[in-house]
């Protein structure tokens, strides 16, 4: 089957949406994650990076402008198996089902590794390529002591086409981070994933585009 990457690069977006709807079954209709709307910033500078509360869960926003078309990122974010070469801190990925994804995650020292299961859904909305994961439950990946469960991990891609085949890349997500970790560190510890986590597909990018 072909992938949406691909099918991007044959279509305009309009085009594009009907063919997934046709073809892929993903939905027109975007249900949002959150509704935040007053964003504390964390850093404003190139990579734009904030957090909200919303029904006591903290959401997290980093923002930026890539230098590629949206087909070229979005080639980036749909292979989940090569995660790890991408985002540093995945240990592993292990495709459960189609479009479930168990993440193992490596944190520094002394924090304890955490790992969650998500189910990604793919949708346009306009113009805007979306890719959003919520935590779910699967038998095939039960609870490790040797990794704290995310059990309300959640987040979002948004990538937004710019003029001369650039791209406003946004990623958003649940910021709790569970077990021993001290409220007063969570800040830091989110500005520090918006910057990785950004970067990372920045040169994985870079990489695919000029090799």
């Amino acid at each position: 089957m072909t992938n949406l990457s691909s099918s991007l690069n044959q279509s305009s977006p309009g085009i594009t949406g009907l063919l997934l709807f046709v073809i892929f079954g993903y939905a027109f209709s975007v249900e949002p994650l959150h509704h935040v709307e007053n964003w504390k910033v964390l850093q404003d500078k190139e990579i734009w990076i904030g957090w909200a509360e919303e029904g006591g869960i903290p959401w997290c926003k980093a923002q930026t402008t890539f230098p590629f078309a949206m087909d070229k990122i979005a080639e980036i974010l749909e292979d989940k198996t090569n995660y790890p070469n991408v985002f540093k801190r995945i240990e592993a990925t292990t495709i459960l089902e189609p479009e479930i994804v168990h993440i193992m995650l490596d944190m520094p020292f002394p924090i304890s590794s955490r790992d969650y299961i998500v189910k990604y859904t793919t949708h346009f909305d306009g113009n805007d390529l979306l890719y959003q994961f919520r935590s779910v439950i699967h038998e095939n990946a039960p609870l490790s002591n040797s990794y704290i469960r995310l059990v309300n991990a959640a987040g979002e891609w948004r990538l937004s086409p710019l003029k001369n085949n650039q791209t406003q890349v946004t990623y958003t997500w649940n910021g709790e981070l569970l077990g021993d970790f001290p409220d007063w560190a969570l800040p830091r510890a989110w500005k520090t994933q918006g910057n990785e986590v950004l970067n990372w597909l920045l040169e994985a990018t870079d990489k695919a585009i000029n090799n």
